[in-house]
């Protein structure tokens, strides 16, 4: 696998939100990022099953569309007592007739199935966010990296930064959700840490200790 020192590097997603935090994470690095956005690249629909599949179909599409090495990853929130849902649907929950997504109405059909399963107690909550970074080649050559972050479900929602479903997502061991953290909390991480505590920091952290040289 080839190291991408030097290079240009395109973060394969119109999402604001994981953009801004791949930018805080590939910062110390001083890696070049453009956004898939930048390029005028439209958002290849995803059709894959799992995580893996739906991070290689955007990273392979804006590596192949550039010329450059590409990363995307694909996330979700995955709920023990709806067996596994919403999983690689997460943002599709989201999604309005519109085509524009709503992330509150996500979190409430959320609570709602929690509630019909008569979970309650944190114990019967619990669910973890995962994330699978692929970075991709335009020779369509990959690699995954693969990180979880486990907790449970809280309600109401509680804090206003983050994005997508942080307000309801309390981390194991933390007192405060996503929703109530700051960007450099929830990464969690920087070069020279030990451990990162979001699922996209700690897929992040075994892509820089594997091809950035990072400790």
């Amino acid at each position: 696998m080839r190291d991408l020192n030097g290079q240009t590097l395109v973060v394969a997603s119109h999402n604001s939100g994981k953009l801004r935090e791949f930018a805080d994470l590939l910062a110390p690095f001083g890696i070049e990022t453009k956004s898939a956005k930048e390029f005028g690249l439209p958002e290849p629909e995803e059709t894959g099953t799992t995580f893996e599949q739906n991070a290689y179909i955007k990273a392979f599409a804006a590596a192949q569309a550039t010329g450059l090495p590409a990363m995307s990853d694909d996330s979700g929130l995955v709920v023990d007592a709806l067996d596994g849902q919403p999983g690689v649907y997460t943002a599709n929950w989201a999604e309005k007739p519109d085509g524009t997504r709503d992330f509150m109405m996500a979190m409430e059909k959320t609570e709602k199935l929690l509630q019909e399963k008569g979970a309650t107690e944190p114990g019967q909550r619990a669910g973890r966010f995962v994330a699978v970074i692929c970075l991709a080649w335009p020779d369509g050559e990959a690699e995954y990296f693969r990180g979880a972050a486990e907790g449970h479900l809280v309600w109401p929602p509680r804090g206003e930064k983050g994005f997508g479903y942080d307000p309801v997502f309390l981390p194991l061991g933390h007192v405060r959700t996503f929703g109530e953290m700051s960007a450099e909390e929830k990464h969690g991480w920087k070069p020279g840490q030990a451990e990162a505590l979001s699922h996209r920091a700690r897929a992040f952290q075994k892509l820089a200790r594997a091809r950035l040289g990072s400790a």
